[in-house]
């Protein structure tokens, strides 16, 4: 394919790019972005999760010729016309829509958001047709019109602090320098006696300055309610195209506010830190009357001192990895900055660096006189939130600006001189667990096979006592019984020799190999016994140990090798072993639970009541209700549904919307979330413990509803409803609809209340105590993987982990041993690219993190250790044969040999579901081959529980038609495949055995690697779990686009039409009268519980602030605040999620 060359464009120009609303698909935009901006383009880029006002309110303070945005997650009708005519209402229809989502977007809505007004929707025939550069060029082509060209009149509205005004003015300045000239004549004029403030701020690429400012504004903010602040951020342009990425905005959460105005310049000259504009742009914000302005320039070295010429107040900022203290002597602003942030302070050798720069400020200042520690040099850590260094740092920036300035900017703030210090989630001397790990897991193979050499031995010289005796000698705990001996004269002294000898080798034999060895007979004969026994948690278990065929053969469900050496029994014993025994590589018990297959049927949409229609659907005459839950976007990120059309047009899409405790009674009503053959899972990462919340007390209440029935109490619940909705003429929470088959109306009696409102205080807290010890399910808050790969991160990821913390450490003073506190996922690394090594790598490295953390917050191992589980993806490369067994062995080892867990902590579960990045919108009949030969690799492996995904996923949300053949497809292998009756099929053969070591040996190596970047959390700093999925993604994209990766019915077996791309004939979206349902109980609840929220709400910002259990707390406000309402709350006492770039 011939390569097209980048357009060039005419004019300056610049545009947005942001993934919509509640969309963490940001691997499209970031490749977007970066040709965009190869194409010559000022890129200003905002990362996922973007509002529209966020993505408008930047267009117009950046000026920006157009806005170019992905949206995968659903509601891009409604986004992108909310987009279209927001930029109308405030005046900025000329800047140009652009966007993409693959085939989320249909033709139909592509063509339907064109006439709206929509510049340009590109379909995936789009990216085909022309090409990544191809699609680009035409986006820009399309951009390149002349701004600041014009003006109107601007100069009137400025003092109106119109953003509008303001930013055409900063453009006319940097693009038409002429015409601008007699207004900027004008604006100097007016500011001759202006005193604004200017805080000037400049320090080495990679300090974190834009994370600082951040912070800085963040506290202004707070410090003065009524005040206004303006910003310029300088970001350097590439010397070879013109082109810029202006990516301070993605690190800051506190401008979105309406008293802060923010522009980015680009230098538009190479080696420079400032705009030649600088003085225009900050001329501008002081006629618009801003109280403060700060300037940051792009951060280019040790000479950034051309800042000082347009700042009365300058602040350096630095890290402590600045080398020798020599290096100091060559930084030119330490001679000039008025003050000297060394952010970063958690890195190691802090303490010495602040040291040697508080004494260079000294020597460079002259202040001989004045202690070293008076210097104005403060240790920062602007990434963690309310970090007390900042907070002396900023207080110390406003007094110095009051002190040069005589500005009315009098801080409330005050400075406790508490240095910065890091809240360490893993403990520096633990930085190296991983490594140790590997360490810890080679000792045990190496000494598994010095075991084996020894047992080896001792078999060749039994079989020799045996050859010299005539017949087969017995054994017992001490070795060979020598009166089980024949001896004779002619072969005494020798057989006495070689016992000596078989006594000397023994002794370096471990006493627990020897007696592997001892009883392997006994182990051999309880599976071929018709009948095993076993126990579990003190109750025995009786199985069928064989299977008949319809020839009457009887099919062993444990096939064990007919192994005669020692060596080779000792070996298979320490590596392999049965099903239920360390290393559990074949799988975590004995035999598989009869009349339970592992079976989860995915299912969410629209609002609680159809998801729960679809719930009794697949589960309906199953002995097991195992049922997974997907939630909307607007769940994912924490939010409530509501009216605004970029949120209302996500409510109930690809997911199902749950906002409040209601919803969950709802979602699971007819469902007995105690009974033992229930088990709920919820793929919910960010707001976890709000939704979990939820669950657990809708599972608390339906067991307060069996006891109001069984003791006949239904008049004092009427009495509730009356008191608390009658007399307020409020409407009582209802089910939408009519109940489906197979829901008995459970969950329902207490919507609107719960328990602790009708029953006694000591009744309700029985039945909570018995409900918590029941439930059975998982959550999966897993916060590393969704800042490594998915993006559903709401919460800084420190108090992230903390609230994760909080919920494994109340599961265990509530002893809930039947549930999942996280689902340590593999699946959405492999969704984002990974290849099965990284996946695997990756979860067990995240998942010893955890375990790691527990630890150092004093949890017990053997406490926490059964609540986590993991998820992996299967797709068809050879290493998904033995992803389970090589998962399991890892865990098992550091878990019995590193931590010294006992065995129920060993066993690691995990959960599989087959690979989404593996159906195909071509061929989409194909996709169910691909399915089936996934769920055969899960179920041989043993896997604990299996989701098969819909062959139609690839297109659309599933129909009941296609769930039931994926269902059916783990049905048939489960129940008609003949092989499948064996539970350990694939042990034993030469290629499993091969493949496991090697998978074992890269994972451990991949340990290794991530220890070298300081853990997980470390890699995590320098984005290299993101950077390495993202190159193997890539890989695999490049090979399946050449063909060099066949795949049929995509890329090769082509059919006679070419096999194109899918459309569905129709897409399962949620309906308004759902929408307007959920919108509408939300309302109810803000109405009903009103007196309520505002004491929950304090309790639990309270436990944040006083470090106590948040979960503990959160349990009761779940019961009345809403999932937004608790999700607000706990950003203003742990603070948000900082994107990366």
């Amino acid at each position: 394919m011939e390569q097209v060359q980048p357009y060039q464009p005419k004019n300056k120009v610049r545009i947005v790019t942001a993934a919509s609303l509640f969309d963490g698909h940001d691997a499209a935009i970031n490749i977007m972005r970066r040709i965009i901006q190869a194409t010559g383009v000022e890129v200003i880029h905002l990362g996922h999760d973007r509002s529209v006002e966020e993505v408008v309110n930047t267009a117009i303070q950046e000026d920006a010729n157009a806005i170019a945005m992905t949206s995968y997650q659903g509601g891009h009708n409604e986004y992108f016309k909310y987009m279209y005519d927001l930029l109308k209402e405030k005046g900025a229809g000329h800047i140009k829509i652009f966007g993409g989502g693959g085939g989320v977007i249909l033709p139909s809505e592509i063509q339907e958001l064109h006439n709206y007004g929509i510049e340009k929707i590109y379909s995936p025939d789009d990216g085909r047709a022309l090409g990544l550069q191809g699609m680009i060029n035409d986006l820009v082509e399309r951009s390149d019109y002349p701004i600041g060209d014009k003006l109107n009149g601007e100069l009137s509205h400025i003092e109106e602090k119109n953003p509008t005004a303001i930013a055409r003015l900063i453009s006319a300045a940097e693009n038409f320098p002429e015409i601008a000239k007699s207004v900027f004549n004008e604006i100097h004029k007016q500011n001759e006696t202006s005193k604004i403030p200017v805080l000037g701020i400049t320090g080495t690429g990679g300090a974190g300055k834009s994370s600082l400012v951040d912070e800085l504004v963040r506290r202004f903010l707070i410090d003065f309610p009524e005040k206004t602040i303006g910003l310029i951020s300088v970001d350097p342009s590439k010397r070879k195209t013109g082109g810029a990425l202006l990516g301070d905005r993605i690190r800051m959460n506190a401008i979105n506010n309406s008293r802060v105005y923010m522009r980015s310049l680009a230098t538009r000259q190479s080696n420079l830190a400032l705009s030649k504009y600088v003085a225009e742009a900050i001329e501008v914000l002081k006629a618009a009357k801003y109280d403060i302005i700060i300037l940051e320039t792009s951060g280019i070295g040790q000479s950034d001192t051309e800042i000082l010429e347009h700042s009365d107040v300058s602040l350096y900022v630095m890290t402590p990895e600045f080398g020798a203290a020599t290096q100091l002597e060559k930084i030119d602003m330490l001679d000039f900055a008025d003050l000297v942030a060394l952010n970063k302070f958690d890195k190691r050798g802090a303490l010495d660096a602040i040291r040697d720069v508080k004494k260079q400020y000294q020597r460079n200042h002259n202040l001989w006189e004045v202690d070293p520690d008076k210097m104005p040099v403060f240790g920062t850590i602007a990434s963690q939130f309310n970090d007390p260094g900042m907070n002396t740092l900023y207080k110390s920036i406003m007094d110095k600006i009051m002190e040069k300035t005589g500005a009315d900017l009098k801080s409330t703030f005050e400075i406790t001189r508490e240095m910065s210090e890091k809240i360490f989630v893993i403990p520096p001397h633990r930085t190296r667990y991983l490594s140790e790990i590997a360490e810890n897991n080679r000792k045990y193979d190496e000494t598994a096979l010095s075991q084996v050499e020894v047992a080896q031995k001792l078999y060749g010289i039994f079989k020799t006592i045996e050859s010299v005796n005539g017949n087969l000698p017995q054994i017992d705990k001490a070795g060979i019984i020598e009166s089980s001996l024949k001896t004779n004269e002619s072969n005494k002294d020798f057989l006495g020799l070689l016992i000596k000898e078989f006594d000397r080798v023994k002794m370096n034999l471990d006493p627990y190999n020897w007696e592997i060895i001892q009883t392997w007979d006994e182990k051999v004969n309880k599976y071929k016994n018709p009948i095993y026994s076993f126990k579990v948690r003190d109750k025995e278990i009786k199985i069928q140990t064989h299977t008949e065929s319809l020839s009457h053969t009887q099919i062993p469900k444990v096939a064990l090798p007919k192994y005669q050496a020692w060596g080779d029994i000792l070996k298979w014993n320490l590596q392999e072993n049965v099903p239920g025994e360390f290393p559990f590589a074949s799988g975590l018990y004995p035999f598989k639970r009869e009349g339970e297959d592992p079976t989860r049927m995915f299912a969410g949409e629209g609002g609680p009541e159809r998801t729960n229609r679809r719930f009794h659907y697949v589960s309906l005459g199953m002995p097991a209700k195992r049922l997974s839950t997907a939630f909307d976007s607007v769940t994912l990120y924490g939010n409530d549904p509501d009216h605004r059309p970029d949120i209302y047009g996500k409510i109930g899409n690809a997911g199902v919307s749950i906002c409040c405790l209601d919803d969950a009674k709802k979602l699971y009503s007819g469902f007995d979330l105690s009974h033992p053959a229930t088990s709920v899972s919820m793929t919910i990462n960010g707001p976890a413990p709000m939704l979990l919340g939820f669950f657990m007390n809708a599972a608390i209440d339906q067991n307060c509803e069996k006891y109001i029935k069984e003791n006949g109490l239904e008049a004092e619940v009427e009495k509730k409803f009356k008191e608390v909705y009658d007399t307020k003429g409020l409407e009582r929470p209802r089910y939408n609809g009519e109940l489906p088959e197979g829901n008995d109306g459970l969950g329902l009696m207490l919507l609107g209340l719960t328990g602790d409102q009708v029953l006694p205080a000591d009744v309700y807290q029985d039945i909570k105590v018995k409900t918590l010890a029941q439930v059975r399910g998982t959550v999966q808050a897993d916060i590393l993987k969704e800042d490594q790969a998915q993006n559903t991160c709401i919460f800084s990821t420190e108090f992230a982990l903390r609230l994760m913390g909080d919920v494994q450490e109340y599961f265990i003073t509530q002893n809930v041993r039947n549930f999942y506190s996280v689902s340590i996922s593999g699946y959405h690394i492999a969704e984002a690219g990974a290849n099965p090594i990284t996946q695997l790598a990756f979860t067990l490295a995240n998942g010893f993190t955890y375990v790691e953390y527990y630890l150092s917050r004093g949890m017990n191992i053997n406490d926490f250790g059964p609540n986590l589980s993991f998820f992996f993806s299967n797709g068809i490369d050879p290493e998904y044969a033995v992803i389970g067994r090589v998962a399991r062995k890892i865990w098992a080892k550091a878990l019995k040999n590193k931590y010294g867990a006992n065995e129920r902590a060993q066993m690691l579960k995990y959960h599989i579901q087959t690979s989404g990045r593996s159906l195909h919108a071509q061929e989409i009949d194909f996709n169910d081959i691909r399915t089936t030969l996934q769920a055969l690799y899960a179920i041989y492996d043993n896997c604990n529980s299996l989701h098969t995904n819909a062959y139609d996923e690839a297109i659309t949300t599933p129909t009941e038609e296609s769930v039931r053949r994926a269902m059916a497809i783990q049905l048939i292998i489960n129940k008609e495949l003949g092989l499948a009756k064996n539970e350990n099929p694939i042990q034993g053969s030469f290629i499993i055995e091969e493949l496991t070591d090697l998978v074992e040996e890269a994972v451990l190596a991949e340990f290794d690697r991530i220890t070298e970047r300081g853990g997980v959390l470390g890699a995590m700093e320098t984005m290299y779990q993101r950077s390495k999925i993202q190159e193997e993604s890539l890989y695999y994209e490049t090979l399946k686009h050449t063909g060099e990766f066949p795949i049929i019915g995509v890329n090769t077996f082509l059919s006679s039409k070419g096999s194109p791309t899918v459309v569905p004939a129709e897409v399962i979206r949620a309906t308004e009268e759902e929408k307007q349902f959920q919108i509408k109980t939300l309302e109810n609840l803000h109405t009903a519980k009103a007196k309520e929220v505002e004491g929950q709400i304090a309790i639990i910002q309270e436990a944040a602030i006083q470090n106590h259990n948040i979960f503990e707390k959160l349990m009761d406000a779940a019961k009345v605040c809403s999932l937004g309402q608790i999700t607000s709350a706990l950003f203003e006492v742990g603070g948000q999620y900082r994107r990366n770039m």
